[in-house]
């Protein structure tokens, strides 16, 4: 069995401090993209927000971030992914990284929200400040940053909590903007 994994991150586990906090190890290798796929805001979450999956999409490609992770620490991804129950984990699921074909792990959502349900402010950050971390494209952050969402209705809440925590360790505010030096 090998000493670690690769895991593909398009969400809020992009920013490596949230990863981090899940799975100590986890080491940025840089951006990878998925062809053939379309991040979407439609995975039902456990506070029931809306979270991020990917979905099924001709002509598109999701871009996110290839991770190195020590193997002792699958579980751990796997219960922070809800695995089995709020998402499937796909173990070979192909990525282009460095140009290259690569079969990794990733987390494909399971329960889809209802019309309307949109992510929290906090988390849409997370995602936004994980692709201005890993310099994803401009049209990638774009996207992530139009992207409605709503107020946690819980501003003490474990998961805002959390996630304000890995935000300004990483140097980014509550918007997922970076804070000047």
């Amino acid at each position: 069995m090998p000493d670690t994994f690769l895991y593909f991150a398009y969400g809020s586990n992009m920013l490596t401090q949230r990863l981090r906090a899940r799975c100590p190890s986890a080491t940025s290798l840089g951006m990878a993209k998925a062809a053939g796929w379309q991040l979407a805001f439609t995975q039902k979450g456990g506070d029931a927000s809306a979270k991020a999956t990917l979905v099924p999409a001709d002509g598109n490609t999701a871009h996110g971030v290839l991770f190195e992770i020590a193997a002792t620490e699958r579980a751990a991804l796997d219960r922070a992914e809800d695995w089995p129950n709020s998402y499937r984990r796909e173990d070979e699921f192909p990525v282009i990284f460095n140009g290259v074909e690569r079969a990794v792990t990733t987390y494909i959502g399971k329960r889809t929200v209802e019309n309307g349900v949109r992510p929290f402010g906090w988390y849409r950050a997370l995602c936004l400040a994980g692709a201005h971390q890993n310099r994803l494209p401009h049209e990638v952050i774009e996207t992530l940053a139009a992207h409605h969402c709503t107020i946690d209705p819980d501003p003490a809440s474990s998961g805002r909590t959390k996630a304000l925590a890995a935000l300004e360790n990483a140097g980014f505010d509550e918007t997922g903007t970076k804070i000047p030096d």
